[in-house]
């Protein structure tokens, strides 16, 4: 068995703080973390902002909120947000992850118990799944299979189609392992992070293991260090190279076809684990520094400075342009496989709204996704200039992080218990 996870902890100067409770509650969604939180701390932290009361729960759909310049991206009139196409209540339980909102196969799917998939065009429902998704772990998508945890933790990891919720596949790691969670999938394989049993029912360790996508075989697994942690994980696996991050800082990256560790890297305290990869790079944001590591040997291929001390946030590569906000809501349109910066925008700041911390494209329209309701929620951008063409927001002041998905004809935007559909 190969070199394992760091574990051990960086401080680094004038970095954040500990994570906010919300942000430990987005980050951990359903692991230990949370069981030290109770619903009466939420807010009492460096993120807390004034949010007014909720709005009804009834499903009446919003109007479109702010303002914005040029055209385009489902625009009204004036720049205005367009109309939601639909409004439904959902039983969404999320966290703030990225991967818990998903649109495939005509649906569109937030986590939630029941687990319901919606009618992209009518958000009608289409199917449901009793038990749900599991807290804190991902609707993980291929591209024709959702892969669930089980919600009977029984430790199963499930695929089902997502057109019609019906079961395709199932696999098992073993009895001596608990709770089970996808991470991430290719072409061949599902890769899952397991607690491992001691005899007394506890675990003091984890195990990460390769599942094959078709006959469900365990084809790996590799214990991880003591004191690596199976919370807080994200994941993406590029050709041979499967890179996770954890609580612990640490930037991981193995060789998909034996499990064995390739190589380590610190992250920095202000990171939370988010990167993003393109090609055979990993880009991740180190503070006021964006680095970009070769997936074959951790060597840095380019690096960005933000100016004036500013943190960068989680970056996206779409159609081959990596966006990226900093804490001074500059934004960045870079080339991912040399560091060129393509553009810069000031527009964020310029009109008040927060950095969004998730983006999806469609068209020639770049959608972002922000933590907080007030100043933000989802902002739709020139995705040629950084422009802010309008923003929606429900109003109802809830303080869960807004999620954005498209299937390319719909922008599908959660907030809370609150599943819109704007046009594109």
């Amino acid at each position: 068995m190969g070199r394992q996870d760091d574990t051990s902890d960086d401080r680094t100067p004038g970095a954040f703080g500990p994570p906010s409770r919300r942000r430990v509650l987005r980050l951990a969604g359903g692991g230990l973390a949370l069981a030290a939180l109770t619903a009466g701390t939420v807010g009492c932290d460096e993120d807390a902002v004034d949010v007014e009361e909720p709005g009804s729960a009834d499903g009446d759909e919003p109007k479109g909120g702010g303002e914005g310049s040029g055209d385009g991206g489902g625009a009204g009139e004036k720049g205005e947000a367009p109309e939601p196409l639909w409004t439904k209540p959902t039983s969404a339980e999320t966290y703030g992850d990225n991967d818990e909102l998903v649109a495939a196969g005509g649906v569109v799917i937030a986590s939630g118990s029941p687990l319901a998939a919606l009618d992209a065009a009518t958000g009608g429902q289409k199917w449901s799944l009793p038990g749900g998704a599991v807290p804190g772990a991902p609707l993980l998508l291929s591209e024709d299979t959702l892969y669930l945890a089980s919600s009977d933790y029984d430790g199963s990891v499930i695929g089902y189609a997502p057109a019609s919720g019906k079961e395709t596949w199932r696999s098992r790691l073993g009895k001596e392992y608990r709770q089970p969670r996808p991470i991430a999938v290719d072409e061949e394989q599902v890769y899952v992070i397991a607690e491992i049993l001691e005899e007394d029912g506890s675990s003091r360790t984890n195990v990460i293991a390769a599942l094959n996508s078709t006959t469900g075989r365990v084809a790996w697994k590799e214990q991880r260090d003591v004191g690596t942690e199976q919370n807080g994980i994200h994941a993406a696996v590029r050709g041979r190279h499967l890179v996770y991050t954890d609580f612990k800082k640490n930037l991981t990256v193995r060789d998909t076809a034996s499990g064995g560790q390739v190589w380590t890297h610190k992250t920095t305290k202000t990171n939370y684990g988010f990167f993003t990869v393109h090609q055979d790079l990993v880009i991740v944001p180190q503070g006021n520094v964006l680095q970009a590591f070769n997936l074959a040997d951790g060597k840095e291929k380019w690096s960005l400075e933000a100016s004036d001390g500013a943190l960068f946030r989680e970056p996206a590569v779409l159609e081959d342009v990596l966006y990226v906000t900093d804490s001074a809501r500059t934004m960045r349109a870079v080339d991912p496989r040399t560091g060129k910066q393509l553009w810069k925008s000031e527009a964020l700041a310029d009109a008040g709204l927060q950095a969004p911390r998730q983006y999806v494209k469609a068209g020639d329209t770049l959608y972002g996704a922000t933590d907080l309701d007030k100043q933000g929620g989802i902002i739709a951008m020139d995705a040629r200039t950084g422009a802010v063409r309008w923003t929606f927001n429900d109003k109802t002041g809830d303080y869960h992080a807004w999620l954005v998905a498209t299937d390319g004809k719909r922008v599908f935007a959660l907030h809370g218990k609150k599943l819109h559909a704007l046009p594109v």
